[in-house]
């Protein structure tokens, strides 16, 4: 259930006309987001930053900075704080993950297409590494998410 609250979130940003950064490009679809938020954090919006990766999605500094530094509004990129505001802003973190995927997008497991699968490899293992497997607690988590899904008919493609 908490699942799709997150998925209901993400669904009314896309409709609403609330993204930040709405006249880019967004990859990763509002399912898939919600995917990698479950394997990475539980969607568990308390835990403000582990490890220097901050937020539900588990951002960390370089990618904020190689997505464009995007802030919530009233913020300036060159704040102090305007990373962690960022990351721990389900809305503005969303909008950095499709900047990211926009830079970085590519087919990491040699499907001939780009997806979630490669979308959640680039963000957990980088642009770099994401043809490697998958950690296995983050593959088990993301994968069965995915499955769950596509089995009850959410779109995995972005339009």
């Amino acid at each position: 259930m908490h699942c799709r609250h997150i998925l209901f979130l993400f669904v009314g940003l896309t409709i609403g006309g609330k993204w930040v950064a709405a006249e880019k490009a967004k990859p990763i679809t509002e399912t898939c987001l919600v995917c990698m938020c479950e394997a990475l954090s539980g969607c568990n919006a308390t835990a403000v930053c582990v490890n220097g990766a901050c937020g539900i999605f588990r951002i960390t500094w370089d990618q904020w900075v190689d997505s464009g530094r995007l802030t919530i509004e009233g913020d300036s990129p060159l704040t102090d704080s305007s990373f962690t505001n960022c990351a721990n802003d389900p809305y503005c973190a969303a909008d950095t993950l499709q900047s990211y995927m926009v830079k970085y997008g590519q087919d990491c497991n040699n499907d001939e297409r780009e997806d979630c699968y490669d979308y959640g490899a680039i963000h957990y293992m980088g642009p770099f590494n994401c043809k490697a497997d998958m950690p296995f607690t983050y593959g088990n988590i993301f994968n069965r998410c995915l499955r769950s899904a596509i089995r009850d008919g959410k779109p995995q493609k972005s339009n």
